[in-house]
C-alpha cells in the first residue's frame, strides 16, 4: 500500500537553498578533480617517454570515471527538481550543467578509447580529445562555482563582484598564454 507523505512542515526555503548550495559545493569539488585529472593527462601526454604517456592514459581513464560520477549526480539533482519546486533560474542552470557534464563525459570516454588504440594517428586523436575534455572540465568547474556563488548571494545581487574568486579565476584563465602558441 502506498502512502503519500506530506512535505516536512519544518522545511523552509532557506533549508532547501542551503542543501542546494552544499550540493553545488560538493559537485564543484568533484568537477575540479576532473579538471585536474584532464590537465595532468594533457601534461603527461606531451612528455617524451612511454611511461609518461602511460601515466597520461591512466589519468584519462580516471577522469572518465570522475566525469561519469559528476554527470550522474547532476542528473540526480535534475530529477529532484521535478519533485520539488525550484526557482526557474536554478532549474535552467542545472540543465546547462547537465549538458556540459555529459559533453565532458563523452569527450573523456572518446579520449580514453583513442588512447588505447595502437595506431599513432588514433593516439594523436586521443591527445586532441584530452584537450577538448580539459576545456569542458574547466568550463564545468567554473559554471558550478558560479552557480554556488549565485546561490550564496541569493541570485538577486549584482553578478559582478571584484572579490569573486570564480570570476578572477576565469579572467586569469582567459588571459593566460595558450600552450603551443608562439
Amino acid at each position: 500500500m502506498s502512502e503519500s507523505r506530506p512535505a516536512s512542515p519544518g522545511r523552509t526555503s532557506a533549508d532547501t537553498s542551503d542543501s542546494r548550495r552544499a550540493a553545488l559545493r560538493e559537485l564543484g569539488a568533484r568537477a575540479h578533480q576532473v579538471r585536474a585529472a584532464t590537465r595532468a593527462a594533457d601534461h603527461f601526454m606531451t612528455q617524451g617517454t612511454v611511461e609518461d604517456r602511460d601515466t597520461g592514459s591512466w589519468l584519462m581513464s580516471s577522469a572518465v570515471g570522475l566525469a561519469a560520477d559528476v554527470a550522474a549526480d547532476i542528473d540526480g539533482i535534475a530529477r529532484s527538481l521535478k519533485d520539488t519546486p525550484a526557482e526557474p533560474a536554478f532549474a535552467q542552470s542545472v540543465q546547462g550543467l547537465r549538458v556540459r557534464a555529459h559533453q565532458l563525459h563523452a569527450a573523456a570516454r572518446a579520449a580514453d578509447h583513442f588512447l588505447d588504440q595502437d595506431s599513432h594517428e588514433d593516439r594523436d586523436t586521443g591527445s586532441w580529445l584530452i584537450a577538448c575534455a580539459r576545456g569542458l572540465a574547466e568550463k564545468l568547474a567554473a559554471e558550478i562555482d558560479d552557480g554556488a556563488s549565485q546561490a550564496r548571494r541569493g541570485g538577486n545581487e549584482s553578478v559582478i563582484d571584484a572579490n569573486d574568486a570564480a570570476l578572477l579565476r576565469r579572467v586569469g584563465q582567459a588571459t593566460a598564454p595558450v600552450r603551443g602558441v608562439a
